[in-house]
């Protein structure tokens, strides 16, 4: 009789516990601080299939931001599972103290994509952006004997303490962080200098400047001492330099003493389509290329790769999930799916597609799209009240064509110094099919705000 009494409260503590759980909304609001896309509604998601992901109720939506430009390959890629499974099946963790077989084989497979800069041989493995990008900070300064860097404005680094000195987004900036020192950022669409002859895009602004189709002559006048870049810009609104900026600039910084770290954690992997790092596209030879985001897809892992006499400098680094054999057998399975399955290609083909369609909307609506830049599947489009005097499109209007977007099946990005940005980073996976689709419903979100 008592053990059943006991197993009668149980079962009725067990009810009202499940009826007293809060709903994901008020749990996510009151235990979880994490930030949100401005929807009337937050999107709950189930589960992500390609270039597609799937709410509660089933519906269907085109992923365009690819977890902040993190699932390259597209959603639970099933070379990707397979990898993961079976090493999974091995172990799932050791340390950097042995040697393990995955390790190297992600290693030797990462080095591969540096055949033109095979000065860059040291491979040291983390688990995301802001800690590679803190690990690269680390070996600059340490190589160079030096404190201070130099970063640019809307730049976006990572957000731990050590990088927070570098990013420099509105929001982000603490006073009491030092360390580097802003310069302007080189944009030929709202830079001083700069304008219709000076993106290495196929779309440029339609700003006038005295620039020749085969000579940026706006690359000569931003002079920097130090480099720490993005190869474009991200979060701070898919900005592109002026033609040969970048290679200029990080010369001057190398011939002085200092180093060019190049942040590849959204550009690298085939997304801007012409080449498989960004930093290629500018001719620049960097001492230290930090990776991230679509390195695994969404697997927490990140690496830095450099010359050996600047790895040296930190000595036996260690960290604990660094090289984590789950990781490194996800990245391994990623750089070969991104090669048989021709996604770099396919970013150049489809991001084209979608940026010349963009730039003919651009010309078709009146004072609305200020600009349409980008390579690859690496877009902005930038949105204004009037194309003239380029005032930024107001947030509650931003958020209301996010809004009608997503309940049109299409899920975008949104960044920029002034929130008015929309960021196209989908999985490298996507068709033409998918391009106009996303391409039809952004302009019914628009006009219907005209």
């Amino acid at each position: 009789m008592l053990l059943r009494s006991f197993h009668s409260s149980s079962k009725q503590i067990i009810r009202q516990a499940s009826t007293n759980r809060k709903s994901i909304n008020e749990f996510f609001s009151q235990h979880l601080s994490f930030p949100f896309l401005q929807y009337k509604e937050h999107l709950h998601v189930a589960r992500g299939e390609g270039q597609f992901i799937y709410d509660t109720n089933g519906k269907r939506y085109l992923d365009f931001f690819a977890g902040i430009v993190t699932v390259g390959v597209g959603h639970c890629h099933p070379r990707l599972i397979e990898a993961a499974t079976k090493q999974m099946k091995k172990y799932w963790h050791l340390s950097t103290y042995y040697l393990q077989d995955s390790v190297r084989d992600y290693a030797e497979n990462l080095l591969e994509h540096f055949q033109d800069d095979k000065h860059l041989s040291v491979c040291l493995f983390v688990n995301s952006g802001s800690e590679a990008n803190d690990l690269a900070l680390h070996l600059a300064k340490e190589y160079t004997k030096q404190s201070e860097v130099i970063t640019l404005r809307n730049s976006y680094h990572g957000v731990i303490q050590s990088t927070l000195c570098l990013t420099n987004i509105a929001g982000f900036k603490r006073s009491y962080l030092t360390g580097s020192r802003v310069a302007m950022t080189p944009d030929p669409y709202r830079g001083i200098w700069g304008g219709q002859y000076c993106r290495d895009s196929p779309i440029q602004t339609t700003r006038s400047c005295n620039c020749q189709k085969d000579h940026c002559q706006a690359s000569d006048r931003y002079k920097v001492a130090g480099m720490f870049i993005e190869s474009i810009q991200g979060y701070g609104g898919s900005v592109q330099y002026p033609k040969n900026y970048v290679k200029k600039a990080t010369e001057l910084v190398q011939q002085n003493g200092g180093l060019y770290i190049a942040d590849e954690v959204q550009s690298g992997f085939g997304r801007t389509g012409t080449h498989f790092w960004g930093y290629q596209g500018h001719g620049a030879k960097p001492d230290i290329v930090v990776m991230a985001k679509a390195i695994a897809n969404g697997f927490p892992f990140a690496a830095v790769v450099t010359r050996p006499e600047i790895a040296k400098t930190v000595g036996n680094y260690f960290n604990t999930y660094g090289g984590n054999p789950i990781g490194c057998a996800v990245a391994s399975a990623v750089l070969d799916v991104i090669k048989e399955e021709k996604l770099q290609e396919n970013s150049l083909r489809v991001g084209t597609h979608l940026l010349e369609k963009l730039a003919k909307l651009r010309d078709q609506l009146p004072n609305v799209i200020g600009d349409v830049r980008g390579k690859g599947l690496f877009i902005g489009v930038e949105m204004v009240t009037d194309k003239e005097s380029r005032k930024p499109y107001p947030i509650e209007k931003m958020n209301a064509i996010l809004n009608r977007c997503r309940d049109n099946g299409l899920l975008l990005g949104k960044g920029g110094n002034f929130g008015n940005v929309f960021r196209i980073k989908p999985p490298m996976c996507i068709t033409i099919e998918d391009a106009d689709f996303a391409l039809n419903v952004l302009e019914d979100a628009i006009r219907k705000e005209l």
